[in-house]
């Protein structure tokens, strides 16, 4: 547990605990979701940038003997100095890098067919305009980094009834979300898109933590077919 509780405290307190970081002799990257934004972040701590200098030593001076004069009627004494040595400090730098950055993706917008009062007991054709595959290249602090998400749909029609499918959908003669009304009335539809994917980093592969899940509205109304007698 004490690498889990080490890599917390690097992201920070808002990452989700299960995150994972990508971590090489030159950064730890990662990417999860929060408020239903993706989170990219990066730190670097020396990626081999240091610098550094050694010590240096001045030599020390080759013992030399000495011999005291003869004594004299007024005897000196001879002084000797030691020479000073002089130590050079040693000199590091380091490099401390991070970032975080912020992606968002698409919202998602409802459009259905026939546009105007589609009628009750007829196949009403919904879709939305979000891709089956969301990407993106970031470059953070001289990392690159993949992202990849795709979303899965989940369609509340407003009568109780809900239609999940990982398909956009499309307009008609391609439609392949349909539903219909039995009811005549006014309609409050909600799409559900939920992201998830994963993230590539110097090679390898990673799931993101968590999923984003972003709603969108519409409303439709349906109405009764006129009924009309011929003789």
């Amino acid at each position: 547990m004490k690498p889990l509780l080490i890599l917390i405290l690097f992201i920070s307190l808002s990452t989700p605990a299960s995150a994972i970081a990508d971590c090489s002799t030159t950064a730890c990257v990662d990417v999860f979701t929060h408020n239903n934004q993706i989170i990219i972040t990066a730190k670097k701590t020396d990626g081999g940038a240091l610098a550094k200098k050694g010590t240096v030593v001045a030599p020390k001076p080759k013992p030399t003997l000495w011999f005291p004069p003869k004594p004299k009627a007024a005897p000196t004494v001879k002084r000797t100095y030691k020479p000073r040595v002089r130590i050079k400090k040693v000199v590091t730098q380091s490099v401390n890098l991070s970032d975080r950055l912020i992606k968002m993706v698409p919202t998602a917008t409802i459009a259905y067919q026939p546009e105007f009062e589609p009628l009750v007991h007829v196949p009403v054709i919904f879709w939305c305009d979000l891709p089956t595959l969301f990407q993106s290249r970031v470059d953070i602090i001289g990392e690159v980094i993949d992202v990849a998400l795709r979303p899965g749909f989940a369609w509340q029609w407003g009568d109780g009834q809900i239609f999940q499918t990982n398909e956009p959908g499309a307009p008609y003669p391609n439609q392949k979300i349909t539903h219909t009304y039995k009811q005549p009335g006014t309609y409050n539809v909600t799409l559900v898109a939920t992201w998830n994917g994963n993230f590539k980093h110097n090679g390898a592969t990673r799931a993101i933590t968590g999923t984003i899940k972003i709603p969108s509205f519409a409303v439709i109304t349906v109405v009764s077919a006129n009924s009309r007698f011929t003789k």
